[in-house]
């Protein structure tokens, strides 16, 4: 039993719990046993913070079922790992050295050591960021729902939007608030702070408790802090800019609003493919390109530690720098003046070529189990799946139950990602000491 088996078996377990508590009479509204495909799919959604989900949370499910979802969302958001290891501490049991290991490799730290501080902040921030999330969305919420009402809406949105799931309580799911710049910038917020990683935020914190105690000395920041957040902020900016630019005259999207309701649907659908599955408009009703521009950008997903999915936006930049390098003449890759290892080069080839293979062999299959649908719609559905991200045109819901497996088993892949599961169904590798001669070979 390794640590890739370790974490990816303990997802599925709390997916198996999860599928077993939504099957029961009282997590429906109707008071009936649950359908177990939609059970089934509706907790691997919510475990993988997806979002993608066959029917309507908010009339299907009763006040335990949408609970249950939420509980399971909050799970999977900080991970298997995280969770276990945070009930470890509530037990006051210590730390042995498998779960220092387990801990860095679920949290891709470069040690093991101050496992239980890492652990406690990122309790602390969850609770901050959701918590403030809350009372943010409460003058949004209450005047039309009233206080309880309004209370548990707000705290859904809230852990669903920072744990970088689309999960709604809304059958139009926030189309209603698509120009409330508070809706807006909440939600949008909490999906870019929750995927932009937990080290990222303690960087900032540091460097902001620091200028505020006027404090001389000059903070290094890390190279994952430079990476993630220049390639967040870059990728936020263009992706702006195309959908206002394709979707402006739109009549089903953007072509009937005004030049500011026009930003913030634009921001936010820049925002929401990394990886939130909340929708301002109607994805459907987009135009051809601004389908494969989100497709693009959810393919990318979030940085490395947050709750978001994807390829990661370290692994964009790595590979990025590859091509860069390599038109430049240069036989070494340097990010922000620091020469990237022949590991981490290999890693992000790694996570890029496993993650296109799994997108073409689901799209392939629902292809196979579903002629009938547009290919832009399965490829959308299986990259939204597969990055976690829980956008949809709408197809979810009347797909065979042969295409909703497909899914249920790609959304796995994407949240325990390509190489620790294939680390956990190959186990870990051998070393060796043989070396082999060098050759050249005709590449491009």
């Amino acid at each position: 039993m390794t640590v890739a088996r370790t974490i990816c078996l303990g997802f599925l377990a709390v997916i198996t719990v999860g599928t077993l508590l939504l099957m029961m009479p009282f997590s429906t509204a109707s008071g009936n046993w649950n359908d177990p495909i939609v059970a089934l799919f509706t907790s691997t959604s919510a475990v993988c913070v997806t979002g993608l989900s066959v029917v309507d949370p908010g009339t299907y499910f009763s006040f335990w079922g949408q609970f249950f979802i939420l509980l399971l969302v909050q799970i999977g958001g900080l991970g298997y790992m995280t969770t276990t290891t945070f009930l470890i501490l509530l037990i006051g049991r210590k730390f042995d050295l498998r779960d220092k290991i387990a801990i860095q490799q679920a949290l891709d730290r470069p040690g093991m050591s101050g496992s239980n501080q890492v652990i406690r902040s990122i309790i602390a921030t969850t609770l901050i960021f959701e918590l403030t999330g809350v009372f943010l969305l409460l003058p949004a919420f209450v005047p039309t729902y009233g206080l309880d009402q309004g209370l548990w809406l707000a705290i859904f949105h809230s852990i669903n939007s920072w744990n970088n799931a689309g999960f709604s309580l809304f059958k139009d799911n926030l189309i209603g608030y698509q120009t409330s710049a508070l809706v807006v910038f909440t939600v949008s917020g909490l999906i870019i702070f929750g995927g932009i990683g937990y080290q990222v935020i303690l960087e900032m914190y540091f460097w902001l408790r620091d200028r505020i105690q006027k404090k001389t000395k000059n903070q290094i920041f890390s190279l994952d802090f430079k990476v993630a957040t220049s390639t967040t902020l870059i990728l936020l900016f263009i992706g702006t800019i195309a959908f206002l630019a394709i979707e402006f005259r739109n009549p089903e999207t953007f072509g009937g609003m005004n030049l500011r309701d026009k930003f913030l649907l634009a921001w936010f659908q820049s925002v929401t493919p990394r990886t939130a599955g909340f929708n301002t408009i109607d994805i459907g009703k987009m135009t051809t390109a601004g389908l494969f521009i989100t497709i693009a950008l959810m393919f990318i997903g979030a940085s490395p530690g947050g709750t978001g999915g994807g390829i990661k936006t370290t692994t964009l930049r790595v590979l990025t720098s590859c091509t860069q390098s390599i038109l430049q003449g240069k036989e070494e890759v340097l990010l922000y003046e620091r020469k990237i290892a022949i590991s981490l080069i290999l890693k992000a080839v790694g996570v890029l070529v496993g993650s296109v293979a799994t997108v073409i062999l689901s799209t392939v299959l629902i292809s196979l189990t579903d002629p009938k649908l547009d290919f832009i719609q399965i490829l959308f559905e299986v990259v939204s799946a597969f990055a976690t991200v829980g956008l949809s045109t709408g197809i979810t819901a009347t797909v065979s139950t042969a295409a909703k497996l497909v899914l249920i088993a790609t959304m796995y892949i994407g949240r325990v990602g390509v190489l620790l599961l294939m680390s956990a169904i190959l186990g870990d590798p051998r070393p060796t000491r043989i070396h082999y001669p060098e050759e050249n070979l005709l590449v491009g």
